[in-house]
């Protein structure tokens, strides 16, 4: 039986690792294994930053239904806790987008939240 030798599999690989290293400074483009280091640590940094994506615009949301709370006197908690008691069930991405864009609508939700609450 021939004897099976890696080199193709293994130019393969590495050539791999090195297409996914385009674009890096300095050797870290051209040497396997810097590359490899490099992409494995920005493979790391993706996937943290994907899930502090969604902290982020959670937070941006907050920010701007606190905001639109506050024109019509009233602050984030008794806001959400006003809207939970009167049953109304929107996300915040919705809330911050009505509060940017439609804020006849927003003001009619506070008003509403702030009936809930008596």
């Amino acid at each position: 039986m021939a004897r099976v030798k890696g080199a193709m599999m293994t130019r393969k690989r590495r050539n791999k690792t090195l297409k996914l290293a385009k674009g890096y400074f300095g050797s870290k483009h051209k040497l396997f294994k810097t590359a490899k280091e490099a992409v494995m640590k920005s493979g790391n940094y993706a996937y943290i930053g994907r899930k502090q994506k969604k902290r982020d615009f959670r937070r941006l949301w907050i920010t701007r239904i606190s905001a639109g709370a506050k024109l019509n006197g009233m602050n984030y908690s008794t806001f959400m806790n006003g809207l939970k008691k009167a049953g109304v069930v929107m996300n915040r991405k919705m809330l911050s987008e009505l509060a940017i864009h439609d804020a006849a609508a927003f003001t009619a939700l506070t008003e509403k939240a702030k009936e809930a609450l008596k």
